[in-house]
């Protein structure tokens, strides 16, 4: 049965009703937005203990300390920590015995007069689940959507709202804290494309999950987290970064797909003169190749990919965007640099089918328009026939007749089609089913088709089906 969807203000009065919590509320950058509710709806004495919002810079540098930017991370962290010691060191000894602190801030980039900026912000909350408990803390980044000021106003103060709510009534169902985000909004009005749990409330999150649940729930349409699995927001990750991103199932990563993205990036480099840290390389993951069955999405095989990816020290993505016109749009969003796409020549030989295109009232022309528009290579790792031998690459791969001629001239005229030209011939053999496969069956031999500290990290945490 669904849980019954409460309006903000029904959410803002249960938390001031609610004689345990209490707290304060920093927020900058689109007025007081989350704390309104909270005044608005009655018993705020109960739950307010301090509202701050310091919109002049040097006033906010003054209280929090300075940060790179003023919308970002950083200066939500420093907002919470000081926030929150600071409910600690004047309430503890009055009312620590019956008291769950918590620190509540944000931090946001609202609609400019001249609707010229880019509009988001960070939102986080530092809280005791119980009192004396060690504080528990989620953090969120959101874009806003809404053409006018006062309506991501509003916006902002319901997903606050819903934030705080679900920290204290959530906590205990990572996937509802998460849905709920949304509730009284929609995907056209805020976007939520990072999420990251942590304390004792949460020991038992693993945030790549978090995650995959933006995107698998709507909330966002890509979501990103580093080799180590922490968290990445796309914005702060991929600004003014030239983007290298390799699409795959990865069940599990083979030597294949290590070779494409290392001999891609090799190439890729050369091309300028940028240093190799101005270059950050993707492995990314669809939804569409995270449905394992008719199931949905096997949780335990998202994890498996997830650790091997991580065992080979690459970014992981995983987004909504099984046209790669959509994925090219999505990461100019965030950087004006280049960006290369690396495929196999299957791939790009299924790339050049109209059926693909049928939603667009440009068909195949406007797909490919849309791809190429924002600096975008395509880098093409070529495919051998078992049967015949053949390599096929770049120069002699067949696509549609009817597409020739587009393809010979965004290979020939423009060069947005480029081969990979150092790769390993030995590798491709290498099929991931195939290796899948021979885990799955226990069948020796497939440890000399993956990298070493991939074969470890399967054995070690048998993952996919390992049984040793």
């Amino acid at each position: 049965m669904e849980n019954k969807v409460l309006s903000p203000g029904a959410k803002a009065l249960e938390v001031n009703l609610d004689a345990v919590r209490y707290g304060s509320f920093a927020e900058i950058g689109a007025g007081q937005e989350v704390v309104r509710w909270f005044f608005r709806v009655g018993g705020a004495a109960g739950t307010i203990a301090k509202s701050i919002s310091a919109y002049d810079m040097k006033v906010s540098d003054d209280i929090y300390g300075k940060a790179p930017r003023y919308v970002c991370r950083e200066r939500l962290e420093d907002m919470l920590d000081i926030e929150y010691e600071l409910n600690l060191e004047r309430l503890n000894e009055q009312r620590g015995n019956e008291t769950a602190f918590f620190a509540f801030a944000d931090t946001v980039s609202a609609r400019n007069y001249h609707g010229t900026n880019e509009c988001h912000g960070w939102l986080g909350i530092r809280f005791q689940t119980e009192p004396h408990a060690a504080p528990s803390e989620i953090i969120i980044h959101v874009r806003m959507l809404d053409n006018e000021n006062a309506l991501q106003q509003e916006a902002l103060g319901i997903i606050g709202v819903n934030l705080i709510y679900g920290a204290f009534h959530l906590s205990h169902s990572p996937d509802l804290l998460v849905k709920s985000l949304l509730d009284n909004l929609s995907t056209d009005r805020i976007e939520v494309d990072m999420a990251e749990l942590k304390g004792d409330a949460f020991l038992h999150v693993d945030n790549r999950v978090i995650s995959l649940r933006l995107v698998q729930l709507g909330l966002s349409d890509a979501a990103m987290f580093s080799a180590d699995g922490k968290v990445l927001q796309p914005s702060e990750h991929l600004r003014k970064k030239n983007v290298l991103v390799e699409r795959g199932r990865f069940r599990p990563v083979t030597h294949v797909n290590i070779d494409m993205l290392n001999a891609a990036r090799k190439q890729f480099e050369a091309e300028d003169d940028s240093a190799p840290e101005e270059t950050i390389s993707i492995m990314e993951i669809t939804m569409h190749n995270l449905h394992s069955d008719e199931n949905g999405i096997d949780l335990e095989d998202f994890i498996s990919r997830a650790d091997v990816l991580e065992a080979t020290g690459h970014t992981v993505m995983i987004s909504d965007y099984p046209e790669y016109h959509r994925l090219a749009t999505y990461l100019s969003r965030y950087t004006n640099r280049r960006i290369g796409l690396i495929m196999g020549a299957h791939s790009l030989v299924d790339l050049f089918e109209a059926k693909y295109y049928t939603a667009l009232n440009g068909g195949i022309l406007e797909g490919f328009g849309r791809l190429f528009k924002h600096n975008v290579k395509l880098y093409i790792y070529p495919y051998k026939d078992a049967d015949t031998g053949t390599l096929y690459r770049v120069d002699n791969l067949l696509v549609d007749d009817k597409q020739k001629y587009l393809y010979r001239y965004l290979n020939q005229g423009d060069h947005l089609i480029e081969q990979i030209e150092e790769f390993n011939e030995d590798y491709l053999h290498i099929f991931s089913p195939d290796v899948l496969k021979m885990i799955t069956d226990n069948k020796p031999g497939w440890e000399r088709l993956v990298p070493e500290v991939v074969a470890d990290k399967i054995k070690s945490q048998k993952l996919f089906g390992y049984e040793g």
